[in-house]
């Protein structure tokens, strides 16, 4: 899932963000059941990279949401690669989604995917509360205010 043990940024499993959208669409499908789906969006937080403990502070918060988060990007041949960490398991799990979406991709392509419909879609928000759903609001707002500055800086 990253690029080598010691880099935190997140290497994508598929060739796309719609690509890696409809991989999470068919492995959310394999559950029916609520706390079964919950628990493997947890397994997948636990998957995350290591989040270097001197990059949890302010300049990488994500403000807006209910747990701690935080966030870091970089640049790397013109794709935007992404580290993130939370203080909170299921919150953890809903970032490792984020990532696996957006970590990777041209800044054009984090513009263009709708994760946070795509969530909506699968019904995730709705199963989730009102503060965790503005989480994802505030994580997706993020990633696409970097994924901006990323293609603003390329030009």
């Amino acid at each position: 899932m990253c690029l080598s043990m010691t880099d935190p940024f997140v290497q994508p499993q598929e060739d796309t963000a719609a690509s890696a959208m409809a991989a999470l669409a068919e492995e959310f499908a394999f559950f029916d059941d609520w706390m079964d789906r919950y628990g493997m969006v947890i397994d997948w937080g636990r998957k995350l990279p290591p989040y270097p403990a001197e990059w949890q502070d302010a300049a990488h918060k994500v403000e807006g949401c209910q747990s701690q988060v935080w966030l870091a990007s970089e640049l790397r041949d013109g794709r935007l690669y992404l580290a993130a960490a939370s203080d909170a398991a299921i919150v953890a799990g809903l970032v490792a989604m984020l990532l696996r979406i957006y970590s990777g991709r041209r800044p054009d392509e984090v513009l263009a995917a709708d994760a946070a419909r795509f969530l909506k879609e699968l019904d995730l928000i709705g199963n989730l509360s009102a503060n965790r759903g503005n989480g994802i609001a505030a994580m997706v707002a993020r990633i696409r205010a970097l994924a901006a500055r990323a293609a603003a800086e390329a030009l």
